[in-house]
């Protein structure tokens, strides 16, 4: 009796098995990679839609719509505005106190937010790396403590530091009688918005400085390279993308906080009012809401440009070419130890 054996199946070759290059090829042709079908995929995203429509979409058509008319709180125009068109932007773009508000704007977002929240969250960060443990836990409860509380509650706490006669800061400083707020209103609120928001950038710093290799560092040390050359070849090009990503935040949010209002309510003098705060005046204590809500949306396109001009800072390179990068700075490093 002759056995004849089964042919045995045969193995998927790696030519049979579908590529990366396949895969992308039918994705190209049936963007419905996920299986769900149209119908399927548009209820799933539709509440989502919904909401960017009703709280993002809708507000910046009616802020627009706004801008063009003569529309005010109270008076005639309250009952019957009138369309003026460009009107409330060209007056916007021509009145003194806007440029000033602007400009403010600017040297505040600047000095508080892009150099001072930047510089310290990262040094905090740097710090904590090699820190006591004791230490390290009660510096991060501390600078927690001053995100995490209300802007109401510090604005108040820091009323009674600066108080003029019963000051916390007069008192330690044995300057009795002087007004923090009004003789240096915008040194103030850039020094309160550093010390409040560099608990942000010392979370993300912290979280990025993890993902330097620490081999790297080690080879660097070895080398000779002191610490602020292993920062400058081998830890900032590594966290590129995390350093432009907080700054871009940190920027935006500070861009339009109100609560330098808390503070110093824009005075005195207008000499700290930053847009958020001209434009709350303009629109609601001024009860124009037509010449608000053109400024407001200058605002808008304000951030829109630096958000712009942040991506494609982001878009310049990668975390990849810049570890590659630091990878080839410390074999020349490792060679040069080993000659």
């Amino acid at each position: 009796m002759t056995l004849t054996s089964k042919p045995a199946e045969a193995e998927p070759t790696a030519a049979a098995l579908p590529g990366a290059a396949d895969v992308v090829q039918r994705a190209r042709h049936d963007p419905d990679v996920a299986g769900l079908g149209r119908g399927r995929a548009t209820v799933f995203v539709a509440p989502a839609l919904v909401i960017v429509a009703v709280f993002l979409v809708f507000p910046a058509i009616w802020t627009l719509y706004l801008g063009l008319l003569d529309y005010s709180l109270t008076g005639a125009t309250a009952q019957d505005p009138s369309f003026v068109g460009s009107q409330n932007y060209t007056d916007a773009l021509s009145d003194p106190v806007f440029t000033k508000a602007l400009y403010l704007t600017l040297l505040y977002v600047g000095f508080s937010a892009v150099i001072g929240q930047n510089i310290l969250g990262f040094l905090l960060a740097w710090y904590f790396r090699t820190a006591p443990r004791a230490v390290r836990s009660t510096l991060n409860v501390l600078v927690l403590l001053a995100w995490i509380l209300p802007g109401s509650v510090v604005a108040f706490l820091w009323q009674a530091l600066l108080d003029r006669q019963n000051g916390s800061l007069n008192a330690l400083l044995h300057t009795t009688g002087t007004a923090w707020t009004i003789d240096h209103p915008m040194a103030v609120i850039v020094i309160f918005n550093i010390w409040r928001g560099a608990a942000f950038s010392m979370l993300l710093y912290a979280a990025a400085l993890n993902t330097v290799p620490t081999s790297h560092l080690e080879v660097a040390r070895m080398a000779g390279a002191r610490p602020w050359q292993q920062l400058r070849d081998i830890v900032l090009p590594t966290v590129r993308r995390h350093v432009l990503t907080n700054t871009l935040l940190i920027t935006l949010w500070t861009f339009n906080d109100f609560t330098p209002y808390l503070l110093t309510g824009g005075g005195p003098d207008h000499r700290s009012e930053t847009l958020p705060v001209y434009i709350y005046k303009t629109a609601i204590l001024g009860g124009h809401l037509g010449y608000g809500s053109a400024i407001s949306l200058l605002l808008l396109l304000a951030n829109l440009v630096i958000a712009v001009f942040y991506i494609r800072l982001l878009r310049g390179g990668d975390d990849e070419s810049a570890l590659r990068k630091a990878e080839r700075k410390a074999r020349r490093a490792e060679a040069a130890v080993a000659s």
